[in-house]
């Protein structure tokens, strides 16, 4: 199932977040949901007002991890270290996008649920058609599913579904 699909059969939203280098790519990003009448639930960063991108990553992926969100946006200067901070939470496959192609192979083969995106360098013209192949591709599964299953093996000494707690 695509999130596009599972937003509008469950009227599921997008968890979106940002911190100070990524707030503008997100206004836009906003804008272009709101236009498409896809929910979203903004974690902030609220201004361009220098802060700290692990605080907004990480509850927005908590979000998406928790399935308050069917699936998540992230902005920071590069993109980088709102991937790394997503990417640190269980149940979350993020990954830093910067044109469709490889939106929709990450959706197909990696099952990503988070789309992490830079605002200092994200071609404007490629935004739209990005987060739209982000949203309309479907995982397929097969021989991916078991590649996507080893991502969340527990570590050594870990308790299967311990993780949940964190």
């Amino acid at each position: 199932m695509t999130f596009a699909s599972k937003i509008k059969e469950t009227g599921g939203k997008i968890a979106v977040g940002s911190d100070h280098a990524g707030f503008a790519l997100k206004e836009k990003i906003k804008k272009m949901l709101t236009g498409k009448s896809i929910e979203f639930i903004d974690f902030g960063t609220f201004s361009e007002e220098s802060c700290d991108y692990p605080d907004y990553a990480r509850k927005a992926a908590d979000s998406v991890a928790s399935g308050e969100a069917v699936c998540g946006i992230l902005c920071c200067g590069s993109g980088v270290g709102i991937s790394i901070v997503a990417n640190k939470v269980r149940g979350i496959r993020a990954a830093l996008l910067h044109e469709p192609e490889t939106a929709a192979l990450c959706r197909q083969h990696n099952d990503a649920n988070m789309l992490c995106m830079a605002g200092r360098t994200m071609d404007e013209k490629l935004l739209e058609p990005t987060i739209e192949a982000f949203l309309n591709a479907e995982f397929e599964g097969g021989r991916h599913s078991r590649r996507v299953d080893k991502i969340e093996v527990p570590r050594k000494g870990e308790q299967p579904g311990s993780w949940a707690k964190d």
